[in-house]
């Protein structure tokens, strides 16, 4: 690890083209992932050469420079983080930046139940870990590879670690597990999670057509009202999900993200780092910035970086516009940073 002596920079605010205030960046620690998710990637996967993922240095320099530009939030993604060497150790380094609110993580769970402890120590407050089925043969049908033991092992060691709040994310398919979000509701409420069901996002071309499974959130809600109880929610964590309470069960909450069906764009305040260091303002445009050789060509002072981020912003898309049965990005979302 390099302790780095740049120029301090003076503290901004970060505002797009269109008016909108950006607080959160979700920074990509590697594009390599132990799962095979079947709405992630392909089976047969060529990932980054390693070197040209981003080092540790070069990962907290951008984030100390996106914190000081005013960024408030990180989330590390992937790929799946929890395989990246070192993650701990960069984890406490960003962590520790002064104006940084809140680091948090979505991972797969399956290196869970070793370093949920470790991760809560480096400052890590809040985890999202992704859980399509509790049923294991579905399970290791949707992720190719995944465990379903190993991912409950590390949901239920984070939720004796202490961290400020556990969450699951799960990307509902028509046809693959849609017949389980009440199970799934029901198993957040007994452990004391939050929960958010996803629909399907068409980045990648993964071997079918996106709308044969496709799920929408207003129909998974149908579903949860013949169950429970819900009401609406004004509560907020910062990212796309909209949210409602649970009557009899306040300790937890129910999120749908929905790219298609209701777009979160006009109060997105999101931007997206690349493993390979190329700042995505859209989830769903493939225009891109190459940060990471901005940070070689000027590698002792920051301010050229800090420049390019605010001209950036000023050419952030005003939504995506995706559509269910068209590829319109061809990265794949372990590329984007999940």
């Amino acid at each position: 690890m390099t302790n780095l002596h740049l120029p301090k920079l003076t503290p901004t605010t970060l505002v797009d083209g269109l008016g909108r205030h950006i607080s959160y960046l979700r920074l990509s620690v590697t594009d390599r992932c132990d799962f095979r998710c079947v709405y992630c990637m392909a089976e047969d996967m060529t990932f980054l050469p390693r070197n040209e993922v981003l080092s540790a240095d070069e990962l907290y320099r951008l984030a100390d420079v996106f914190v000081t530009a005013g960024i408030n939030k990180i989330r590390i993604t992937g790929g799946e983080p929890l395989i990246r060497p070192g993650i701990v150790d960069l984890c406490a380094r960003i962590s520790a930046l002064p104006g940084l609110q809140e680091l948090v993580l979505t991972t797969n769970g399956s290196h869970l139940s070793t370093l949920a402890a470790p991760l809560a120590a480096a400052g890590v407050s809040r985890i999202n870990v992704s859980l399509d089925s509790l049923k294991a043969d579905r399970f290791q049908a949707i992720t190719r590879h995944g465990k379903l033991d190993h991912v409950l092992a590390g949901l239920d060691a984070a939720k004796t670690t202490g961290f400020n709040k556990v969450k699951i994310n799960t990307v509902v398919l028509a046809g693959r597990n849609e017949d389980e979000v009440v199970d799934l509701v029901r198993y957040a409420i007994k452990q004391g999670f939050d929960i958010s069901f996803i629909e399907e996002m068409p980045l990648g071309d993964v071997g079918r057509a996106r709308a044969e499974n496709f799920y929408a959130s207003s129909q998974i809600r149908a579903d949860l009202a013949q169950h429970f109880r819900l009401e609406e929610s004004d509560y907020q964590s910062g990212g796309p999900a909209r949210y409602v309470a649970l009557t009899d069960h306040p300790q937890t909450r129910i999120g749908f993200i929905s790219p298609h069906s209701n777009n979160f764009c006009g109060s997105c305040n999101r931007l997206r780092m690349t493993a390979n260091g190329r700042l995505l303002m859209c989830l769903g445009h493939e225009g891109s910035v190459d940060f990471r050789s901005l940070l070689h060509q000027h590698p002792n002072d920051s301010r050229p970086v800090l420049n390019a981020l605010h001209q950036a912003l000023q050419h952030k898309p005003k939504q995506h516009e995706f559509v269910v049965d068209e590829l319109q990005v061809v990265r794949f979302m372990n590329a984007t940073g999940g």
